[in-house]
């Protein structure tokens, strides 16, 4: 049976010959007919340390390397920018904090506003 091969975009590559690769799919919901985002994190052996942050990578499944690595780098199909996925987190993170509506702005008006004025 032949392996697997998917293709992602290297997300973390901090430990040596280890990267985490992110696989984003859309699926259509099966009443609503939207389609959603689903997102899969693959750790990958990457034997050269070919691949950097934000780079797309073609990856092959093999046997378990490791107790998370499951995953070979087949090659990298295109380099990227990493602060692009810098910065798509922020944003991501900032959009969670408002949605909770826990921004620092918000915070800072609210403290003054509960302070009695001096005078």
């Amino acid at each position: 049976m032949p392996r697997r091969r998917e293709i992602g975009i290297v997300t973390k590559a901090n430990v040596p010959k280890m990267r985490r690769v992110e696989i984003i799919r859309l699926v259509q919901h099966p009443r609503y007919k939207k389609y959603i985002k689903h997102r899969t994190i693959c750790y990958v052996h990457d034997e050269n340390d070919e691949s950097r942050v934000g780079d797309q990578v073609e990856i092959m499944e093999s046997r378990p390397l490791s107790r998370l690595k499951r995953w070979r780098l087949v090659r990298v199909v295109a380099r990227g920018r990493a602060e692009s996925i810098e910065k798509r987190k922020e944003v991501e993170v900032e959009l969670q904090a408002v949605s909770r509506g826990e921004t620092g702005e918000n915070e800072a008006q609210a403290g003054e506003a509960s302070q009695p004025p001096s005078g």
